[in-house]
């Protein structure tokens, strides 16, 4: 398998933000989106990125197998022995990028046995790239600047900032928090941005209600173990990689370092 160096993460980085300057290029442009399988939307931009990313990591690991969101019709008798694999979403937030909002990333990861070990997530009109490798911490490069994430030191506020994608869940987010615990909301862009939000500080934890699938959690996986969190679906348990037929992952909680005790926070009945 991969050795987790400082050069591969960085090699990685690299194609995340090529990749974003060509999204950027995109995202000038009047884009006609086709509905996919699970109606959600696809563009132009998405299939090339997908095409680009693969090519990049295929070039740097060649007897490494590539999983993207766009070409992810393989069956689990084939890649139940895959003992590591690039993850990809290439456009993470395609309707945010639609809808113009700005809040929408390029996500690349590596899974070694079943487990996300390092990653990239890079918002280029954000001008943001959260980085980790499982064991060597995770970082924010945001203007050029790099600055490391670090856990938490504070106690959890009994007035909770959950992050969401939209105000439709807010009123279900809220019966899930047990007393005396309350909720104030940010809603903000894709998955993979609001786990950044999370390792940051700039939110207590990001509540997922519908599908997302495993390239949308695998680097935030990452990226939020090395600043003392961690990501459960709704019975306190960790989400799985590569070992379902499906590759949808459950309903979900990301959280930081400072939740000592979920169960006393959430009740998912």
């Amino acid at each position: 398998m991969q050795p987790l160096t400082d050069t591969l993460l960085n090699t990685v980085r690299a194609i995340a933000q090529e990749a974003g300057e060509h999204l950027k290029a995109f995202y000038q442009q009047s884009l006609s989106p086709h509905l996919k399988a699970d109606n959600t939307p696809v563009t132009e931009a998405d299939l090339f990125l997908s095409r680009f990313i693969s090519e990049k990591l295929q070039a740097l690991t060649p007897n490494v197998p590539i999983l993207s969101e766009e070409q992810c019709d393989i069956p689990l008798a084939e890649r139940r022995h895959w003992q590591e694999y690039w993850i990809i979403d290439p456009l993470d937030g395609t309707q945010q990028f639609l809808d113009k909002t700005d809040q929408f990333s390029v996500v690349i990861g590596l899974v070694q046995a079943n487990r996300p070990v390092l990653g990239v997530i890079h918002a280029p009109i954000l001008n943001k790239t959260y980085f980790a490798k499982q064991d060597g911490g995770a970082f924010l490069q945001e203007n050029q600047q790099i600055r490391p994430l670090v856990a938490a030191s504070q106690n959890l506020p009994k007035t909770l900032t959950i992050t969401v994608g939209s105000t439709i869940c807010e009123e279900q987010v809220c019966r899930f928090l047990n007393e005396p615990y309350q909720a104030q909301f940010l809603t903000y862009g894709s998955s993979s941005l609001k786990a950044g939000l999370v390792a940051e500080g700039k939110a207590d934890c990001y509540i997922r209600l519908g599908d997302t699938g495993e390239w949308d959690t695998a680097v935030a996986e990452v990226l939020l173990r090395e600043v003392g969190g961690k990501i459960f679906d709704f019975h306190f348990q960790p989400l799985t990689y590569n070992q379902r037929e499906t590759w949808i992952n459950p309903n979900f909680v990301m959280v930081g370092a400072n939740f000592i005790s979920e169960q006393k926070v959430f009740s998912f009945e």
